[in-house]
């Protein structure tokens, strides 16, 4: 008698259990039976990451301000000088986004950028 009024209380009992032995299983086990849903690109040679930054520098509008830039184990080194500020941060995602593992920006942003980008946020406070 007893036994068939357990019955019903058995089966989530053992849900419980197999639940709670899962869970105190180490990372590692669990690790192995899920798949990481990030999967990152290998790293580029440095060859290929030049290739990469000198096709997009071809397209691009901060191609027109001559900038020079050298790559030595999967990071980029700028140089040069540009009348607009937003070239140099381009310069940067543009490495990034074509592989690099570090950037060194070292563009410089002439006197009369800097004024016109100060002139142009001066405006936008006005407003």
């Amino acid at each position: 008698m007893e036994l068939n009024r357990m019955k019903p209380l058995l089966l989530p009992l053992i849900a419980i259990l197999t639940l709670f032995a899962a869970s105190s299983l180490p990372p590692a086990a669990r690790a192995s039976t899920r798949t990481s849903a990030v999967q990152h690109a290998p790293t580029p040679t440095d060859a290929e990451l030049q290739a990469r930054i000198e096709a997009k520098l071809s397209k691009s509008k901060i191609g027109r301000d001559g900038f020079r830039f050298h790559v030595q184990r999967g990071v980029v080194t700028w140089e040069g000088t540009t009348n607009v500020v937003q070239h140099k941060g381009s310069a940067t995602r543009m490495a990034r986004a074509a592989g690099a593992a570090r950037v060194v920006n070292n563009i410089r942003v002439s006197t009369a950028g800097k004024a016109k980008a100060a002139s142009s946020l001066k405006k936008a406070s006005v407003q």
